[in-house]
């Protein structure tokens, strides 16, 4: 028989991460080393570590103050495991599968994508930080994203905070994975990408034009402001959403890697939910 404080912590488990989320991370998780002599503590199952890490990053919480009652591993097993983790790449890859799965059912858009940043507060320096400009020069870093035209994210990237804007397309646009389409190729390119007068730049556009996009920047001392939000309304509904992941109100993380894990972390619950949607929608139609 299972104890009350048992059942608890499944049912934590099973919320944090549902079985398709699982499903995919199973596929992108390193293999746990093997020991060579038996004995020690047995190891935590990584979805109870991957549930609390995704408990972190939405809440918040401290590693030092994780509820291992409500979840099997300490703070300090999970941080460790997130470590390593991040070091293999595995958010950014499960972020990809992820994005996979929504163009296999048709649930991205390529004809417009839009581009834009957002500061916070730095609270620990660290690397890819910088004075904020807009905060009276106190240390912070700057989210870089591209998103399609609904608002899903596409491509993410961190900078210090006193980083131009006009230094994130290229890298960010040359960072969207091949993604599967419905039907024939993979892609990886939009149709045209908007921006704001931070991206008012001749050889952006020049950029963009030579690999088949068409920009959609908008021209400083041109175009009124308010027509800025007309299709650049959804990538702004994403950056608030990203406040979602608590842990993103600030930076703590003085490690850069660390930092860019939990946005990647953000990034994949947002195309997971709408991926849920899409998947309850048609069991509903079947």
């Amino acid at each position: 028989m299972w104890s009350v404080r048992q059942v608890a912590a499944v049912g934590s488990v099973e919320r944090l991460v549902p079985d398709e989320l699982w499903e995919l991370f199973q596929r992108v998780v390193p293999a746990a080393p093997t020991r060579p002599q038996s004995g020690g503590r047995r190891r935590h199952g990584d979805r109870e570590v991957l549930a609390a890490i995704v408990f972190v990053a939405t809440s918040s919480c401290a590693w030092q103050q994780l509820p291992s009652a409500s979840f099997g591993p300490s703070g300090a097993t999970a941080h460790r495991l997130f470590t390593e983790w991040s070091k293999a790449r595995a958010w950014a890859k499960l972020h990809r599968l992820v994005l996979d799965e929504l163009g296999a059912h048709g649930e991205l858009d390529w004809s417009r994508c839009a581009i834009d940043s957002v500061n916070m507060r730095a609270l620990k320096k660290g690397d890819l930080t910088g004075p904020n400009p807009v905060d009276r020069g106190k240390h912070g870093s700057k989210i870089h994203l591209v998103t399609e035209r609904t608002g899903l994210p596409l491509s993410v990237g961190i900078s210090g905070a006193n980083t131009h804007d006009s230094q994130a397309p290229i890298p960010l646009v040359q960072g969207i994975p091949p993604i599967r389409s419905r039907r024939g190729r993979r892609r990886r390119r939009p149709g045209k990408l908007h921006g704001d007068k931070g991206y008012d730049y001749d050889h952006l556009r020049r950029w963009l034009r030579s690999h088949g996009i068409t920009p959609r920047t908008a021209r400083k001392g041109t175009d009124s402001s308010q027509r800025l939000g007309r299709h650049r309304w959804t990538i702004e509904r994403t950056v608030a959403r990203l406040a979602g992941c608590r842990r993103l109100h600030r930076r703590y993380e003085r490690k850069a890697s660390h930092f860019l894990a939990f946005t990647s972390i953000a990034c994949t619950l947002i195309c997971y939910r709408r991926l849920s949607q899409a998947g309850d929608f048609q069991e509903a139609s079947a």
